[in-house]
């Protein structure tokens, strides 16, 4: 459900929100430490400070850093810079369930428990919440912790060590 867009913009958040002060930080310095391509990056950052999430400093020094706390930042609010709406309406009117086939009230379902999900996880949450411990990392391929981290391991040897924690 999420493209790779929103997946790395919720990446460079996370990065700026962990690893930066007030100071403004180049996209492709970001990109570098994500191990993502700064071009891509670049457009990805274009996006999040359109959006308003994200402030431009420019010059010598420039870059960018969070325009809001972690906590003003929702999913949706990254999820919709990135994707634009997230379902689209199916009801362009009204929408009277009593009028619609089951295919429109499941659509309209469907979109409000993403919007609700979307809407109630922040920055702030995800923040909140670590990776795993590092031997339980070396056994994932975790987007939001990068590839370059990732080392795969034997099932039988991540169960162990998962049991052992």
């Amino acid at each position: 459900m999420l493209t790779q867009t929103s997946e790395s913009a919720i990446r460079e958040l996370i990065y700026l929100a962990q690893h930066v002060g007030a100071d403004p930080v180049s996209p492709r310095y970001i990109a570098t430490k994500l191990g993502l391509s700064p071009t891509y990056t670049a457009k990805v950052t274009r996006l999040l400070v359109r959006a308003n999430i994200l402030r431009a400093h420019k010059g010598s020094l420039g870059g960018v850093n969070l325009n809001r706390t972690p906590a003003a930042i929702t999913m949706l609010s990254i999820v919709e810079a990135c994707q634009g709406q997230v379902v689209g309406e199916y009801c362009q009117g009204s929408c009277d369930p009593r009028l619609t086939c089951a295919f429109h009230r499941f659509s309209l379902e469907l979109h409000q428990a993403i919007v609700d999900v979307l809407s109630r996880w922040t920055l702030a949450d995800v923040l909140a919440n670590p990776a795993p411990a590092a031997e339980i990392a070396k056994l994932t391929e975790c987007k939001m912790l990068g590839r370059q981290q990732a080392e795969r391991r034997p099932v039988d040897e991540a169960v162990q060590i998962a049991h052992e924690n």
